[in-house]
């Protein structure tokens, strides 16, 4: 079975299509077949005039996609951390030609490559975020045009607990956020609820998941016009869908909400070593906080150095220019072995005794975190897919 399912539905004079993550034992986490597959496919799409609008799904009750196969990155890169040598003190690094070889290069760089043509999508594109939407997941999903969330949702950026970094255009929506909440998501790695999410801008509706089925046959109704014409078409019918949702979302906790105060004084500083602690030195009896700070406490120190340096590179960038710099610093993350380790701890042995190399935000050296931002030797292939997508539109 194809781990990405492709259909069309005829509709009323044109068609609807129809792509479906189909690895449900993984929660649907999103593999490099996955990512050509989609690529190669939502191209075609756009170029065929039969087609109105597309939709993408999850298979399976739990996840739309959990998060991207880092578990196969880990297997890919253990060789070279076993063989890599001693840089920056006594880290030892993958050498910049092997990791510009490797399945991390390939995987990032047509991951990006997806991501950004979801963004820049000239038809009606409508993500279906049922139950788990999380890293690579959200990365499909946040640059639909219309972004779906369900009672269900639950939505979180969790690379602080992979020794990674909000990658898959984080660098770009969180940096949009009101109130530094994208700051403490990246942080913490929070989870937010369907209600939180259309707080955040980071989906622009809420429909049960019930009304599915009936959303699917409304859609094969439509007398869909011309491209532009059918993003208002689409918006019109999943208002309809919202408001019948609208008690169910209602009663969901605003935790966004009530702890925006709480979240703009902890990050108020304008150094990480201060947001950190202030985090982590925190007194509340609030579920949605405490999880936070535990994540961030057992997180990589290093990756919320690096996060926090990400998003204020970031803030004045083009979403291209976002995704040319996740290439190159999800590429140095590959080289070091804290992305490594942070997957074989959660992911692969399951332990979750992640041994990370440096134990508080105080332990991390300043050129250590330099060292992540600066530029790869060979020039970044993402500058060639964003030239590919422009051009394909």
């Amino acid at each position: 079975m194809s781990p990405v399912i492709f259909s069309e539905l005829q509709a009323s004079n044109k068609k609807i299509a129809l792509a479906t993550l189909n690895s449900p034992k993984t929660l649907n986490a999103l593999s490099l077949t996955m990512i050509e597959l989609l690529l190669e496919q939502l191209l075609a799409w756009q170029a065929d005039e039969e087609i109105a609008m597309v939709l993408i799904d999850g298979a399976g009750e739990k996840a739309f996609c959990a998060g991207g196969d880092v578990v196969s990155l880990y297997h890919a890169l253990k060789p070279s951390h076993e063989n890599a040598q001693a840089v920056l003190g006594a880290e030892n690094i993958i050498d910049e030609q092997t990791v510009v070889a490797s399945l991390a290069h390939e995987f990032f760089s047509k991951e990006y490559q997806l991501d950004q043509l979801i963004h820049q999508y000239t038809k009606p594109l409508l993500v279906w975020g049922d139950g788990y939407v999380m890293g690579g997941g959200i990365g499909l999903f946040a640059g639909a045009s219309h972004k779906v969330v369900t009672e269900t949702s639950l939505l979180a950026m969790p690379e602080i607990s992979i020794g990674l970094y909000p990658d898959v255009g984080g660098s770009w929506f969180l940096n949009k956020m009101p109130n530094n909440i994208g700051l403490f998501l990246a942080l913490t790695g929070a989870m937010v609820n369907a209600r939180d999410a259309l707080t955040l801008g980071l989906a622009n509706y809420a429909i049960k998941r019930d009304l599915k089925d009936l959303l699917l046959a409304d859609l094969t109704d439509v007398a869909w016009l011309g491209a532009k014409e059918n993003f208002s078409l689409l918006s019109q019918l999943l208002n309809g869908f919202q408001q019948q949702s609208s008690a169910v979302f209602n009663a969901l906790p605003a935790q966004v909400e009530q702890h925006t105060n709480t979240i703009l004084q902890l990050t108020a500083f304008d150094n990480i070593s201060d947001i950190y602690h202030a985090i982590l030195a925190l007194e509340t009896e609030h579920r949605w906080l405490q999880a936070a700070q535990d994540k961030l406490k057992r997180g990589s120190a290093l990756s919320a150095a690096i996060s926090y340096q990400q998003l204020k590179k970031c803030q004045n960038l083009s979403l291209a220019e976002c995704f040319v710099a996740e290439l190159n610093l999800s590429l140095r993350c590959c080289q070091f072995r804290e992305f490594s380790e942070g997957v074989r701890a959660l992911l692969v042995d399951k332990d979750k005794t992640p041994d990370w190399a440096y134990k508080t935000i105080d332990h991390v050296p300043t050129e250590v975190v330099q060292w992540f931002f600066t530029s790869l030797a060979k020039p970044s292939s993402n500058e060639l897919a964003k030239n590919n997508i422009e051009e394909s539109q």
